[in-house]
């Protein structure tokens, strides 16, 4: 009985390890797939292959848009052909060829010429065509940066809006020179309007003329402080004050200094470095041209260098001021009733501390602002 058990313990325990050792291998041997994932391996292998396409053609297209951004950004400024257009008025085709048309010559200048051209849809435009450097000038060496400067400042100049600035509705680069294009303005300029007055052809009152001086101040305001960055004009002068027909005042060549070295400037002050410029040179500008229509007389007449120790229109203000002679001052032909002569003698005091010799005593465009309109209800 004792072996008898022993053995069949052994053989018992024999076949408990044998059958632990048989079910581990069953359970170590790799399973066969399904039927059903037989079925979906090629349907993954199709979706691997699909989202392996896509992402390709996404990253060449995203690519492609990167060089292509890349490339407009270094050819945008230099490399533009024909014109560029910001009024829907104008069509590029009708333009180019209305560009051909010098005949009606309107003006000449060291940067080039001022002409007038009618479109095929019977709109009719001034163009200002402007030479930037010269063709021998150490500018040409680098022509390629000088372009791409003026196209952007052309580009911030034409986004301005403003009543009293000339808008800058196209414009067109060739080789060596710039077509800049306005609304053409058939009343012509404030240097026309004070010639004509000067040879008795037109009469016109202390308020249009003062309403001139209010329109030529606020289109600087705006450019003073309502542009960012700041707009200096730099050649302001009567004959960049274009009129209207009901004589409301729009500045024009404001901006262009910087881009044009050779700029034929009017005023003492505008003819330094336009670096060294400010708003304070546009009020002493300014202050020639209130004076011009405060007397009626040019600027540049000889007249003030006989009666000015200072040989100048601002000499003669100020020592008419100081003299208590503001009266004398005045055009003549606008002395009318008495509360205009005193807004007329107060405007006289403007114009004096206007062409002040320190730019520290002129006061600013917005303070002029409020000067002159407080002189009389617009």
């Amino acid at each position: 009985m004792i072996t008898y058990n022993t053995c069949y313990m052994g053989l018992h325990h024999s076949t408990v390890q044998c059958q632990g050792r048989l079910s581990k291998h069953v359970s170590s041997a790799p399973s066969k797939p399904s039927p059903s994932e037989y079925k979906d391996e090629p349907k993954r292998i199709m979706i691997s292959i699909i989202l392996g396409v896509v992402t390709g053609l996404v990253g060449s297209v995203f690519f492609a848009f990167v060089v292509r951004c890349v490339v407009r950004y270094l050819n945008r400024t230099p490399i533009f052909k024909g014109p560029v257009i910001f009024y829907p008025k104008i069509e590029p085709e009708t333009l180019q060829l209305a560009l051909t048309k010098e005949n009606n010559l309107l003006g000449l200048s060291p940067n080039g010429k001022y002409y007038k051209t009618v479109l095929d849809n019977g709109l009719t435009i001034a163009v200002k065509r402007v030479t930037p450097f010269e063709c021998n000038s150490p500018e040409t060496v680098r022509r390629k940066s000088v372009k791409r400067q003026i196209q952007n400042e052309l580009e911030i100049l034409a986004s301005l809006r403003h009543r009293n600035l000339m808008s800058l509705r196209a414009y067109v680069r060739e080789p060596d020179s710039f077509s800049l294009v306005y609304d053409y303005v058939s009343t012509g300029s404030l240097a026309d309007l004070m010639n004509r007055v000067r040879e008795n052809e037109l009469q016109i009152g202390w308020e249009v003329r003062l309403r001139i001086a209010v329109g030529v101040v606020k289109g600087l305001q705006y450019l003073h402080f309502t542009c960012v960055p700041q707009i200096l004009h730099c050649n302001l002068k009567p004959t960049n004050v274009m009129l209207d027909a009901e004589f409301e005042p729009r500045l024009a060549d404001y901006g262009l200094a910087k881009l044009l070295p050779n700029l034929d400037r009017g005023t003492p002050e505008s003819s330094h470095d336009c670096s060294k410029y400010t708003d304070k040179s546009d009020i002493f500008s300014f202050g020639m041209i209130l004076g011009a229509l405060l007397t009626g007389k040019d600027p540049k007449d000889p007249f003030f260098g006989e009666a000015a120790s200072g040989g100048s229109l601002g000499s003669w203000l100020q020592h008419l001021q100081q003299a208590g002679e503001g009266r004398e001052a005045l055009d003549k032909s606008i002395l009318g009733e008495e509360g205009e002569e005193d807004e007329m003698l107060m405007a006289v005091r403007i114009a004096a501390v206007c062409l002040s010799d320190m730019p520290a005593d002129r006061p600013s465009s917005d303070e002029l602002v409020h000067m002159l309109t407080q002189l009389h209800s617009f």
